[in-house]
């Protein structure tokens, strides 16, 4: 029996971290990452120029030609710029919005009287807009 208790007990093999365990993870996920950056970097980067070039594409009718003669006479299609409707107001909502200017008007301190004069015009169409009904759309 004493054979049995000096046997020493068998050697685990020694476990591996983490890192070394999933060592073919890190290639893929480093060349992810670089991707994912690289797609943001451009798609921003495309946002920043298209605001640029709609900045520059409005041409004055002042502005002068340098065409031909003979380029001239053709017509030229009329340039369009694309219009954005934008959603009318609600009627509640303005009400709010001409209430809220009428108390800014009130806290207003006028510094001659003809500013003031001015002023108490202003607040009076205001009411008027607030005590109608129907509010007009501008």
């Amino acid at each position: 029996m004493e054979t049995q208790s000096s046997a020493p007990p068998p050697q685990q093999p020694p476990k591996e971290s983490f890192a070394r365990r999933y060592k073919f993870l890190w290639p893929m996920l480093l060349a992810v990452n670089l991707a994912v950056g690289a797609y943001l970097f451009v798609r921003t980067k495309k946002k920043d120029t298209g605001v640029e070039e709609e900045v520059a594409t409005p041409v004055s009718p002042m502005a002068p030609t340098t065409a031909p003669v003979a380029e001239k006479s053709l017509p030229s299609p009329p340039i369009k710029e694309a219009v954005k409707v934008k959603e009318p107001i609600p009627v509640d909502q303005q009400r709010e919005l001409f209430k809220w200017i009428l108390e800014e008007k009130r806290k207003v301190k006028p510094k001659d009287p003809s500013e003031k004069k001015r002023i108490d015009e202003e607040k009076a169409i205001l009411k008027q807009f607030i005590r109608a009904k129907s509010i007009p759309s501008i």
